[in-house]
């Protein structure tokens, strides 16, 4: 696998005889730059490279992180963003494309979640501002690390936090999958790990000790009888998860465990706070010890914004379909936090993200290109 990307692959030029990036063949090339989180720093180069040879974009970079912004004095700025990590390779790399023309199918990790997402505003990053293509916003363009683990390390977070008045804008569009629909919000989460402790023992004299996966037996029983709310939040319909995704305890096949770690996961919908959410977890798993170990807010689906109600009016005028909400977290959030209305829009089915089956339609790549394109022209 090559650590760069042929930039005749996009086209700056604008687009005068109808001329396009070919988007399949730079998603593949994005993909195969190996770029689980934590090991983006190849794929981020090979990006940069691409950013710096356009004379309209003013790039900077803050780790593995790349902004890139053109400065036409427009009256309004369009924040476009999507991260470049991926969850770990399963034996899913490189891509392979299968069937051809609109039938066909591009298999790979990071297809759907989202290097398919970034390969369209790579596209479009180079080509608008071009001579010949001048956008009707001015439009930032963001290519950021470490999306796929804790929040905290997040290369937009991180962003923020340095350099806040690069996120600035009227408007922001996450590249995340959407299946080319547009989806508003999302669910904030937290990771809770709940604690038991026992009295250590050998197995054949167990009623010495005390254990401590025994101990938490109340705890899974709880988790396997709550019901998860379904919450409506400015018309769209959240769907809120509660789930333990991991459990940790004992050291030997002869040894009552003195000690036992429960990962729990909550999916929260947008009307409720981080501060809510963990006062719910306290009581629903009250007499535990609760220890909160990551959490992000969601944000609420914003699509009463002049701005936003009229992307989501030309893009699903050409894509089809209703605003729907985004049940996992995404960067919206942050957006939302600086003040940002931002939605998701993106091809690939959401359904499929981190799945060793992960697989795009690759006329989705077009359908969105045109779309974003389309309306950010003007159109």
């Amino acid at each position: 696998m090559d650590n760069v990307i042929d930039p005749a692959l996009l086209d700056p030029t604008g687009n005068p005889t109808g001329k396009k990036s070919d988007l399949v063949a730079l998603t593949r090339a994005i993909c195969d730059i190996p770029s689980v989180s934590g090991d983006e720093t190849a794929l981020a180069d090979a990006i940069e490279a691409l950013l710096r040879g356009c004379a309209h974009l003013e790039v900077l970079r803050d780790g593995d992180a790349l902004v890139a912004r053109t400065n036409l004095g427009r009256d309004r700025r369009v924040v476009v963003a999507g991260h470049i990590d991926t969850v770990p390779i399963a034996d899913n790399l490189p891509t392979r494309l299968v069937g051809a023309g609109d039938d066909a199918v591009l298999w790979g990790r990071g297809t759907v979640d989202m290097l398919g997402g970034v390969a369209v505003a790579l596209a479009l990053a180079v080509e608008l501002g071009a001579p010949g293509s001048e956008p009707a916003h001015d439009l930032t363009w963001i290519f950021y690390d470490h999306e796929e683990v804790d929040s905290a390390l997040n290369g937009l977070g991180r962003l923020a936090r340095n350099h806040p008045e690069l996120l600035r804008g009227d408007f922001a569009i996450l590249g995340e999958p959407t299946d080319a629909g547009i989806e508003g919000g999302c669910n904030g989460t937290m990771r809770i790990e709940l604690r038991t402790r026992g009295v250590a023992a050998h197995s054949a004299r167990a009623w010495t000790g005390e254990n401590a996966i025994h101990a938490v037996a109340p705890a899974l029983a709880r988790l396997a009888a709550y019901e998860p709310r379904e919450v409506e939040v400015d018309g769209l319909v959240y769907r809120e998860g509660l789930n333990a995704v991991r459990i940790e305890g004992g050291i030997a096949g002869n040894v009552i465990p003195d000690a036992c770690v429960v990962e729990v996961n909550y999916r929260f919908a947008p009307s409720r706070s981080v501060e809510e959410a963990e006062a719910h977890l306290r009581e629903v798993f009250e007499g535990f010890d609760v220890v909160v170990t990551d959490a992000a807010g969601g944000a609420r689906p914003g699509l009463d914004d002049p701005l936003a109600a009229e992307f989501v009016r030309s893009v699903l005028a050409t894509t089809g379909g209703v605003p729907a909400p985004k049940y996992g977290w995404t960067d919206v959030a942050r957006f939302s936090e600086l003040g940002v209305p931002a939605v998701n829009f993106g091809p690939g089915d959401p359904l499929l993200a981190h799945k060793d089956d992960e697989h795009l339609p690759v006329a989705q790549l077009a359908q969105c290109r045109d779309a974003l394109r389309a309306w950010l022209l003007g159109g």
